[in-house]
């Protein structure tokens, strides 16, 4: 096992000594748990301001979503009921509010969706919230004193930036050219028996 950072160690300390029989959350990975950007605290207040929903705060219908996928960044979505009431919403118009902030979450560029037969909303993709909330600013929709506590936040966790992800996924879909093979085809058959 690796041996602790100081401040790790320093927190571990505080924990035994004021918190030594609690079960406290540290994280771990554990089944049932799902991964999330530090930055969610904000994201979701983004989410909830008159910039972006007005008065129809989509933050709790985008909890739930990120909390279903399962690392591919789709969901195969159950029953809209189902998903209205884990969002907070009961009632007659559970469901006509749960599909008004879906669209808000769509028209932000926060999710993209595909509807079957009689489902509005049978898949839906998480777009990753770091472009979602970039596409956002190129278009003047976030205020500064939000974007600047972002960045701060991002700087703060490592969190990449729109940039360098860009970057890597550059990177990425480069194509390594293939070297030409020289052996002549009765090599290549001698060789394969």
């Amino acid at each position: 096992m690796a041996e602790k950072s100081g401040v790790a160690a320093r927190r571990e300390e505080i924990r035994k000594q004021y918190w030594p029989k609690e079960d406290l959350w540290t994280g771990e990975k554990e089944v049932g748990w799902f991964p999330a950007p530090r930055t969610l605290p904000l994201i979701l207040g983004l989410l909830s301001s008159k910039e972006i929903s007005a008065k129809k705060d989509p933050s709790s219908v985008y909890l739930d979503l990120i909390s279903r996928q399962r690392g591919e960044g789709v969901i195969e979505m159950g029953h809209e009921a189902d998903h209205a009431f884990a969002s907070g919403y009961e009632g007659r118009r559970a469901v006509r509010t749960w599909q008004e902030r879906m669209k808000i979450l769509e028209d932000n560029g926060f999710i993209k969706t595909v509807e079957v037969g009689n489902q509005r909303f049978k898949y839906v993709a998480i777009i990753h919230p770091t472009t979602a909330v970039q596409g956002l600013r190129d278009h003047k929709r976030i205020p500064d004193k939000w974007w600047n506590a972002y960045v701060a936040r991002k700087l703060e966790t490592g969190e990449p930036r729109h940039e360098q992800r860009e970057k890597k996924k550059a990177n990425a879909q480069k194509v390594v050219p293939l070297v030409p093979s020289t052996k002549t085809a009765g090599e290549k058959k001698a060789r394969s028996k």
